[in-house]
């Protein structure tokens, strides 16, 4: 079942690229500001599969190098149109932080225009207003509308529905400013000194630095793909099994204990489930052994997911389930439990 997983999504992500990179052709060349994806196969750094009918694309944004933090700290909120508000709506979420075109070095004139920026604030929901236009615009002018429906929201968000062979694919098309060579501060990993991952890992990951996502209406959402990436990458070097422990998890996720178009816990969560079990278990023994290995995992899952409660890898103090739907969250913990009453059956 995994290898057949794996066929199918492969293909579909190779269909889904090469429709979006036309699309993002056409969008970068009505507006310089928003860069085409990169068509590199099924490994494509810029799509996430976070199940296998819902992908999320992001579409790196041109004309911002030389990024640096600010030393003061001060929030400004908008609308989602972008408007300024008086006074603070929240406070802001651990996993977003503000941005401001005076934070780069060198920037395109067209960060600065009053479309995308208000008093010197790059704002996500302006960014989003002027890109969900390109796509929509750009879906008619490249003849994509036979392949590509763009779908409506009650946000900013801009979400297409993609046609492929097999089945239809939700995309999400997320704008991202990527910040290479640079660790936000935010992100105080690793915590403590560790065996896994090794320090040498830890230090190359953290140079190949993290984006900011425009995926709400006031700050820009920290992202550490190519991070997660590399963590993943070389993860049995020892002979372990933990990737085929990860893809069985999420095959039994997909199949048995969330299933759906739109499931409460995706690939992206089970990933770092698999990060925090891979750190609290870093000796190669306790990774011979595949069904041992296999329900530490599961245990895991179920504990998070009993306690409406995963913590962010990198970013401490972040709860990745803090608005997960409750009940649907249950419902999991108690397929997840019936699982763990009697795993034999299914490991025999």
């Amino acid at each position: 079942q995994v290898e057949r997983r794996h066929y199918l999504v492969s293909k579909a992500v190779e269909e889904v690229q090469k429709i979006i990179q036309q699309l993002t052709v056409e969008i970068s060349c009505k507006a310089m500001r928003f860069q085409a994806i990169s068509n590199s196969g099924i490994h494509n750094e810029n799509i996430k599969v976070l199940a296998p009918s819902q992908f999320l694309v992001t579409v790196p944004l041109r004309g911002l190098t030389g990024y640096r933090e600010c030393q003061v700290r001060h929030w400004r909120y908008y609308t989602v149109h972008g408007a300024k508000l008086l006074s603070s709506v929240r406070d802001p979420e651990e996993l977003h932080q503000w941005l401001e075109v005076e934070q780069f070095s060198k920037s395109l004139q067209q960060w600065h225009e009053t479309d995308v920026n208000i008093e010197g604030d790059l704002v996500p929901a302006k960014v989003l207003i002027v890109f969900r236009e390109l796509v929509e615009k750009s879906i008619a002018s490249c003849n994509l509308s036979n392949k590509v429906m763009l779908l409506e929201s009650f946000s900013s968000v801009v979400r297409v529905a993609v046609e492929t062979s097999e089945s239809q694919v939700e995309v999400e098309l997320v704008p991202a400013v990527e910040i290479p060579t640079c660790w936000p501060r935010k992100a105080r990993w690793p915590r403590c000194l560790k065996r896994w991952p090794s320090q040498e890992k830890v230090q190359c990951i953290k140079s190949l630095g993290f984006d900011l996502l425009a995926r709400s209406n006031y700050h820009w959402q920290l992202c550490f793909s190519r991070a997660e990436h590399m963590l993943m990458e070389g993860l049995d070097e020892d002979g372990g099994c933990r990737m085929k422990c990860f893809r069985v998890m999420r095959q039994m996720k997909e199949d048995v204990w969330c299933a759906g178009n739109k499931p409460v816990i995706t690939a992206y969560h089970l990933q770092t489930v698999l990060f925090w079990t891979c750190e609290k278990y870093p000796r190669t023994k306790d990774w011979r052994c595949f069904p041992e290995a296999f329900l530490r995992l599961v245990q895991k899952l179920h504990k998070c997911v009993s306690q409406h409660f995963l913590k962010h890898y990198f970013v401490k103090n972040t709860n990745l389930l803090k608005y997960a739907n409750t009940s649907d969250l249950d419902l999991v913990a108690s397929k997840l439990a019936v699982f763990l009453e009697n795993p034999a059956f299914c490991l025999d």
